[in-house]
């Protein structure tokens, strides 16, 4: 599997911001498809965004984007008007093709904290 870095995560009040950034050591870094998933305390692991390898993106909420930037080999969830709710640890991954499900995914990065207050 490829190595995947994240970071960005923290602690921030309700209504602000964070940009997360996952940094991948992978060969050929711009064949692969970049998800981003989130998992919250007692819940299963959701998805929550895509780019494709040309750069187009599926995100699952208006107050999230995800990008990629292939000379960095980084990919990137921006996500703005944060709400208790988005309190989870999230996860970047890699694979082959676009998808929402877990299983079509080969790496998998460590996870980075996301805490949003009231």
């Amino acid at each position: 599997q490829v190595q995947l870095v994240e970071s960005g995560g923290g602690l921030v009040q309700a209504g602000g911001s964070l940009r997360l950034s996952c940094a991948a050591a992978a060969r050929a870094f711009s064949n692969y498809a970049l998800a981003w998933f989130r998992q919250a305390p007692g819940k299963e692991r959701e998805f929550v965004a895509v780019v494709s390898p040309s750069g187009g993106t599926y995100d699952t909420d208006a107050r999230f984007t995800v990008s990629r930037d292939n000379a960095k080999n980084t990919v990137y969830l921006q996500m703005n008007s944060l709400k208790p709710e988005d309190t989870a640890v999230y996860y970047c991954a890699l694979g082959p093709i676009v998808s929402r499900e877990e299983s079509q995914y080969t790496s998998w990065g460590q996870g980075t904290q996301v805490t949003v207050s009231s």
